[in-house]
């Protein structure tokens, strides 16, 4: 494997791991004394992949399969923005119960308050903005009577 090819695949299994950038140079650092890839060799680079896979890391091609629908969102709060989405839509309480209407509602909601809203919901990282719209959302299940318990 290739320098470039190692480098991507710590990349990769940092990001499945949830390390982030100051995690992966530790990490670098601890198992190699250097906290740059690009000063690292082959065995260097192998030695970190190594490390990445006795936390779990587990490499190789990840992607969905057709037919399998959608994934979970990746983090439990992120889940708990479809669940009450989904409470308000079996309440008939919204206009566009799909997952373009959760995406407009936080659009709407949010654009002027935050500096960037993204496409996706899933795609919210800040957990002050998660809280933001489960707190919206749950604002809405209380005025359309839906039950929370």
């Amino acid at each position: 494997m290739t320098d470039r090819a190692l480098q991507k695949m710590i990349h990769v299994g940092c990001r499945e791991l949830g390390l982030d950038t100051d995690l992966r140079c530790e990490l670098q650092l601890q198992v190699t004394g250097k906290a740059s890839m690009s000063d690292m060799t082959d065995a260097e680079l192998n030695a970190v992949l190594s490390d990445l896979k006795s936390r779990g890391f587990e490499p190789g091609y990840k992607g969905r399969s057709k037919g399998r629908g959608k994934t979970l969102a990746p983090r439990a709060d992120l889940r708990l923005i479809h669940v009450l989405w989904r409470e308000l839509r079996v309440a008939g309480a919204l206009k566009r119960p799909d997952r373009d209407g959760l995406n407009a509602f936080i659009r709407s909601r949010f654009e002027g308050k935050w500096q960037f809203v993204p496409l996706d919901v899933d795609a919210l990282r800040d957990a002050g903005q998660i809280n933001d719209v489960i707190r919206a959302l749950k604002d809405m299940c209380h005025r359309h009577g839906v039950d929370l318990q």
